[in-house]
């Protein structure tokens, strides 16, 4: 049977949004105006017809392939990539493994470190894997603390445990990642404290930045900072608490009130790792990289293999 090639468009686009970007079959369906098992079938046809390729087998070792490849693409100029583990939580182990094996790499001095679950992961890591022998000698937050009570969120609590495993100086911030409002970020932001923060965020050799999905539904401090200006601009991913979409845009608001490193700042640091856990989207990266921000990565070998070409 011959298929036009707009029937073929449309499988490549339904594979793509079932395989790369982890949408629903039921999501796929209500985009397209058609049925649930309809996609099911256009799947089945995309596989049978080569559209998609499923490999099963040892894992290749070409990680050298796919960072030449972010190379010529994009802003990473070097990284870490691993091969899944038999669960989340063991390529998540690894993951931060790799973050720890960058950061020798680079010869990290002055660091600055993101939040999320990677970040509390990586704590654990090296709760069992002391590097006292480590190149980084001081260390901060890139943002504020979180009013819950979760490990992953407490910017200063995860700063002096890395810093006590790194034999590093560590360096806090006494201030709020969500403060009330606009009104009050100003005050803060206006205090000693936060010019404290600035000196050490000025003097960064290396940042360590969370890549994460954005969610698919934004809690309340979301709403307030940006109003519907995250769906307007197709928001798919979250770097420290920045939003940004597949283009790389990272979404502003005059009424964004989160206390973190400003993007300025961020830029300037001579070396921006972003790191991505066991469950970031290829959406989510592929808007990281367009960003621009990133000059290296960690991330999983099958993830950056997903990137469209």
């Amino acid at each position: 049977m011959n298929y036009s090639r707009e029937k073929l468009q449309k499988l490549a686009h339904v594979a793509q949004r079932y395989y790369l970007e982890d949408w629903k079959q039921s999501d796929i369906a209500r985009e397209l105006g058609v049925s649930r098992p309809l996609v099911s079938r256009m799947l089945r046809e995309a596989r049978e017809l080569g559209v998609v390729q499923i490999r099963v087998g040892p894992p290749e070792d070409d990680a050298p392939a796919l960072l030449e490849r972010l190379r010529r693409s994009s802003s990473i100029r070097d990284g870490v990539l691993v091969e899944d583990g038999g669960d989340d939580d063991t390529t998540n182990q690894l993951l931060s493994q790799g973050a720890v094996q960058l950061l020798g790499q680079l010869r990290a001095r002055h660091l600055g470190i993101g939040w999320g679950y990677l970040i509390g992961q990586l704590v654990t890591w090296l709760e069992k894997h002391p590097q006292l022998d480590s190149t980084v000698t001081h260390i901060c937050p890139l943002v504020g603390n979180a009013s819950i009570p979760a490990r992953n969120y407490q910017s200063n609590e995860n700063v002096r445990l890395i810093a006590q495993q790194l034999g590093a100086t560590p360096h806090f911030i006494y201030l709020p990642a969500l403060p009330e409002g606009l009104e009050e970020k100003q005050l803060l932001c206006s205090t000693e404290i936060y010019r404290q923060i600035q000196t050490q965020w000025e003097r960064m050799d290396t940042a360590l930045v969370n890549i994460g999905n954005y969610p698919s539904s934004p809690d309340f401090a979301s709403l307030v900072r940006y109003g519907d200006l995250l769906q307007q601009a197709h928001t798919c991913g979250r770097l420290l608490i920045y939003y940004f979409n597949e283009e790389g845009e990272v979404i502003q608001s005059d009424q964004d009130f989160a206390i973190q490193i400003p993007l300025d700042t961020l830029k300037r640091c001579p070396n921006v790792i972003g790191v991505c856990s066991a469950n970031t989207s290829a959406r989510a990266l592929r808007g990281a990289l367009n960003s621009g921000i990133f000059t290296h990565l960690v991330a999983r070998s099958q993830l950056v293999r997903d990137l469209p070409l």
